[in-house]
């Protein structure tokens, strides 16, 4: 079975976010990605398998959570750039054009970039989480212009009907000293 699909829990509370991931991890067969405190005094997990057992992992988590969660998602088929972006190991020489979504929560932005990089053929850079940022979460991606904003409207979306959407940009040709803020 598939090991391609990713569950995330994000909480109010550091307390409350040890005793989700310690629910998480014994409710299924899941691999523990993430695990840690996020800005503004906020926590996060995140897991991955095979859907089945996501989805009662973070049913799990959820029941146990209660009254501390921000948000969750279960996304069945993560798109390949998902982690890459997510752990800085994303390769890229140069930005044809650069969109950025932000977000006030970390499972809204994920699930929106993987949106993005399912929409068009974009290339995923960063997705930072919380951490710096007050809590809040961002995704650039690069790509020709029109696939680019194809992809941030995508993810705009999904950021949008939870109510969570901060901004969206698109910047066609960015001059190449914006590269060397990015790295």
């Amino acid at each position: 079975m598939k090991k391609n699909s990713i569950g995330l829990i994000e909480l109010s509370s550091i307390a409350a976010g040890y005793l989700v991931v310690d629910a998480m991890l014994k409710a299924a067969d899941v691999e523990l990605l993430l695990a840690r405190s996020i800005c503004s005094g906020k926590y996060m997990t995140m897991v991955r398998g095979n859907v089945g057992e996501v989805k009662s992992s973070v049913q799990a988590g959820i029941e146990v959570g209660r009254g501390f969660i921000i948000d969750t998602f279960v996304i069945p088929n993560v798109h390949d750039q998902v982690f890459p972006a997510i752990y800085g190991s994303a390769k890229f020489d140069e930005l044809e054009s650069l969109g950025v979504l932000e977000s006030f929560s970390v499972a809204s932005l994920i699930e929106a970039a993987d949106a993005a990089a399912k929409a068009a053929a974009v290339q995923l850079l960063e997705i930072r989480l919380a951490m710096a940022l007050g809590g809040k979460a961002f995704v650039t991606m690069t790509g020709p212009v029109a696939a680019v904003q194809s992809a941030v409207n995508a993810g705009a979306a999904v950021l949008a009907d939870k109510g969570l959407l901060v901004n969206k940009v698109v910047i066609p040709a960015p001059r190449k000293e914006l590269l060397s803020e990015m790295i």
